[in-house]
C-alpha cells in the first residue's frame, strides 16, 4: 500500500536506547562496558545506562525475580549498534573477541553495511556494525539491496584496527542504528509497524522477515519469524524491556499519537513520551528529540 506523507514517520526519525531486563546486573554491566566498549553513563540502584559520549545505547534494569524468556518466544532478536568508522568498529569487535570470545556468533557483509554478531551473557543478541556511505546503496522499486556475504572477522580487524583503538577502544561515536525483533508473523508486523506506526518497507524476505525504516535508511527496525513463528504475546520475562524510537519534534509525537488512536491503539502518554505495545507485547516508547 502507498502512504500519504502525513501517515509516515518523519524522515530523520532514529532509534534510542534499548532497555533490557537482566538477572545479573553486575555481570551485564561488565559485558557491555568491558567487552562491547560502552561507557557506564549512570548507575542508580537497579538501573544502569551504558552508551557513548552522552548517547545512551543500552539500559539495564535489574529484575532478578523474572525468569528467562521461553524458547521460540517473541522478543529481541538483536540490538544493533552502529559505529562511525571501521576503525572504531574493529576496536570494539577485537575487544569482545579477546574478552568474551565465546559470545561471537557470526559476521556478514550486507552490502549496505559490515556486521558482527554476538550474544550477551543472558542470551540477548547484539550486532556491531558500520554503514557504507548511502551513495553506494542500491535501490530498486523502493527496496534496498542487501545480502549476506562472507566477512572474515580476523581480516577485518587486521585491516582496520589502529593504535588509537587498541589504546582506547571507547573512542568514537556509536548509537543504536536499528533494532531487530522476533515476532509471530510478518503480516501482523507489517500492519503494526508500516500501516499504523508509519515506517516504510525497505526489504522483505517472503513471510519470514521484514525490514522497515524512515527517511530512506536501510532499516531502523526489522522483524523476523526465524525462531518465533506462531508465537503470541510475551509474558513478563528477562530480555527485551523496551525499544525507544526518537522523532524530531513534539508535533511528530502528537501526530503519531493521533494516528495510533485512530487505529484503536491507545498510547500511554505522560506528556513527554508516548508508548504502546506491538501485537507480541514488545513495548515501544517514542520520544521527541527537540
Amino acid at each position: 500500500m502507498t502512504h500519504d506523507a502525513k501517515d509516515l514517520l518523519a524522515a530523520d526519525t532514529g532509534m534510542g536506547a534499548v532497555t533490557l531486563r537482566v538477572g545479573n546486573l553486575d555481570r551485564m554491566i561488565g559485558y557491555y562496558r568491558d567487552a562491547v566498549t560502552l561507557t557506564l553513563l549512570s548507575h542508580d540502584g537497579p538501573v544502569a545506562v551504558l552508551g557513548r559520549g552522552t548517547t545512551p545505547i543500552v539500559i539495564l534494569q535489574h529484575a532478578p525475580e523474572l525468569s528467562a524468556p521461553e524458547p521460540r518466544s517473541a522478543g529481541l532478536y538483536h540490538t544493533a549498534i552502529v559505529f562511525d568508522s571501521q576503525a572504531h568498529l574493529a576496536a570494539a569487535v577485537y575487544s569482545v573477541a579477546t574478552k568474551h570470545p565465546g559470545t561471537f556468533t557470526g559476521s556478514a557483509d550486507h552490502l549496505v553495511s559490515q556486521a558482527f554478531y554476538f550474544t550477551d551473557p543472558e542470551g540477548n543478541g547484539i550486532e556491531l556494525y558500520w554503514d557504507r556511505d548511502r551513495s553506494t546503496w542500491s535501490w530498486a522499486h523502493g527496496r534496498v539491496e542487501m545480502a549476506t556475504l562472507a566477512l572474515d572477522p580476523n581480516a577485518f580487524i587486521h585491516d582496520h584496527i589502529d593504535e588509537a583503538g587498541l589504546a582506547d577502544p571507547t573512542l568514537g561515536d556509536a548509537r543504536v542504528g536499528h533494532v531487530h525483533l522476533s515476532v509471530g508473523d510478518v503480516q501482523s508486523a507489517r500492519e503494526f509497524y508500516v500501516d499504523r506506526l508509519g515506517f516504510e518497507t525497505t526489504a522483505a524476505f517472503g513471510d519470514s522477515a521484514l525490514f522497515v525504516s524512515a527517511g530512506g535508511y536501510h532499516h531502523h527496525m526489522a522483524m523476523n519469524t526465524w525462531n518465533s513463528s506462531g508465537s503470541g504475546r510475551r509474558p513478563l520475562s528477562l530480555g527485551l524491556g523496551e525499544v525507544d524510537i526518537v522523532v524530531p519534534t513534539r508535533e511528530d509525537l502528537g501526530a503519531l499519537g493521533e494516528r495510533m488512536s485512530h487505529y484503536g491503539i491507545e498510547p500511554r502518554d505522560d506528556g513527554q513520551t508516548i508508548g504502546f505495545d506491538d501485537p507480541w507485547a514488545n513495548r515501544i516508547l517514542v520520544t521527541a528529540r527537540a
